[in-house]
């Protein structure tokens, strides 16, 4: 089978929108590689071994390639991708002098030919990721996380996930109940459990994504301790409120109950800037006073803004990680408010 493979040249600053958009125009799998160069080394803070020789992308920019079936009308997607693109300075972000290219790949050339880069990587001194057709020996107390993330879904080795686990990492010190926001390839789910939480609800819009996230639960033998529902945040409070509601006029819910239910000791979401601020007040709900509230995909120029949000929201912020040029917040809901 052949695909139409498309080639966008942009910004590593609009990375999250690009991808985003890209998606929702219904690729069926997306790639990105960034620009490295001799003034922005490689981490290889654990030892990271990179097979790959310094590429030579614009510095700054990226490289995203997505892929449509071969029966894809494929001029209406570029024309509302530049068009798209041409927008993003109306939401803070840039994609810079960008380019659209079109052309053709076999899917033997492609679907399988990117996990030869992708071998296990210690993102703290506890967590590697393991892609599941990699062999490994784990040393002393290594946790181990076996991923396939999928056509569409990324590593877990993006520095915006990377922040994530690391919060977790310093956050979790057992039998927390969490709920994870935009659970993609669900490795923050697995790996909120390898680190002692007790249950975890992964929520994701995406029927892919429940589905992908599901796959790599239950290589990690954690379908029994966390729950993937198609779901957003606000869904889940609704679904708790009408389950206490059916439940006090004695009638029983016909809808699978949570394993997690509201309020939960912490939140991670690793999902756009403009996203999180849309459901900050959710999250104070759903959180126990004292909760934490673990959040990324925010790029720097977007710090402020979230930073003002979270407190304008009431929470209070703990720590913020920064990796290259991506930020995560580590937020705690006061231990006065609720009940």
């Amino acid at each position: 089978m052949r695909w139409h493979e498309l080639t966008v040249l942009a910004t590593e600053s609009s990375q999250e929108m690009v991808t985003h958009y890209l998606t929702e125009l219904g690729a069926g799998g997306v790639s990105v590689e960034e620009s490295w160069s001799e003034d922005k080394p490689r981490d290889t803070s654990f030892g990271q071994l990179y097979d790959t020789p310094l590429n030579d992308i614009r510095p700054g920019y990226a490289v995203f390639k997505a892929y449509f079936s071969e029966d894809t009308l494929m001029e209406p997607i570029t024309v509302e991708l530049k068009a798209l693109l041409a927008g993003l300075p109306e939401f803070g972000y840039d994609a810079g002098e960008f380019t659209i290219e079109i052309g053709d790949v076999h899917q033997d050339d492609w679907a399988d030919a990117w996990k030869q880069y992708f071998k296990p990587i210690a993102i703290t001194d506890r967590l590697t990721i393991k892609p599941t057709w990699e062999d490994y020996t784990p040393h002393g107390d290594e946790l181990i996380i076996e991923l396939d993330p999928g056509m569409a879904f990324g590593t877990g080795t993006h520095p915006t996930t990377a922040l994530c686990l690391k919060a977790l990492d310093n956050a979790i010190t057992g039998g927390e109940q969490i709920i994870d926001v935009g659970t993609g390839s669900g490795v923050l789910a697995i790996g909120a459990m390898k680190l002692g939480a007790s249950k975890v609800l992964a929520l994701d819009l995406d029927p892919v994504a429940v589905k992908c996230a599901q796959e790599n639960i239950e290589l990690n033998g954690y379908e029994k301790d966390i729950e993937v529902r198609l779901s957003d945040l606000l869904g889940v409070l609704h679904e708790n409120e009408n389950s206490s509601e059916q439940s006090t006029a004695g009638e029983a819910s016909s809808e699978k109950t949570v394993q997690v239910t509201p309020p939960v000791d912490l939140v991670v979401a690793n999902i756009l800037a403009e996203i999180i601020l849309l459901f900050l007040g959710d999250v104070m709900e759903v959180l126990k006073p004292g909760g934490i509230y673990i959040t990324s995909g925010i790029y720097k120029n977007k710090e402020m803004i979230v930073e003002a949000g979270l407190l304008a929201a009431g929470f209070e912020i703990i720590d913020v990680l920064r990796q290259e040029e991506w930020i995560a917040f580590v937020a705690g809901k006061p231990k006065g408010d609720g009940q």
